[in-house]
């Protein structure tokens, strides 16, 4: 089990904070992080334990010639993994703001209400269609993964890997 690290909470960059726990949990000394190492070090980053499948897939990434993870490749990983966090967090703000009733989901009059705010002189008919296209299940409401999912729409997946 690593350490925490002294100045894990200090400000400083989140490279440089990232070293710092790998570092920590490199307790050997020996370069990498280990299965388990990885796992301590994404609990004291992010503050879960990752899955198995979330495991098994850093594990394969790695160079077959490596014993575990390397700085560098750790420090690409979690750079990646608080990128998609923050993406995630940022599209939940933008849910919760359109969601004005607090219900969980959309309705076409929370969609113009929305669209009016920033776009006014945008058509209804184009509102009207941009939900229908949102609204995969076509029930008349648009969930947060569907809305999510139209707002990753046409982008490059942050990351390969699909963290918690």
């Amino acid at each position: 089990m690593c350490a925490a690290p002294s100045r894990a909470g200090s400000g400083g960059s989140g490279r440089e904070r990232y070293a710092r726990v790998f570092e920590a949990c490199d307790e050997d000394k020996k370069g990498y992080l280990s299965r388990e190492d990885f796992k301590v070090a994404v609990v004291m980053l992010f503050g879960y334990k990752p899955s198995k499948v979330e495991v098994d897939s850093v594990m394969a990434s790695v160079q077959q010639k490596n014993s575990g993870v390397l700085l560098e490749e750790f420090l690409k990983l979690m750079s990646t993994k608080k990128a998609a966090q923050l993406h995630h967090s940022e599209i939940r703000q933008i849910f919760t703001a359109f969601d004005m009733q607090y219900r969980g989901f959309l309705t076409l009059e929370d969609f113009k209400r929305a669209f009016n705010s920033v776009a006014p002189k945008l058509p209804e008919r184009i509102i009207v269609e941009a939900f229908r296209e949102v609204d995969r299940d076509s029930d008349g409401h648009v969930s947060f993964k569907e809305f999510e999912s139209a707002m990753n729409y046409g982008q490059n997946e942050v990351s390969q890997l699909h963290f918690a």
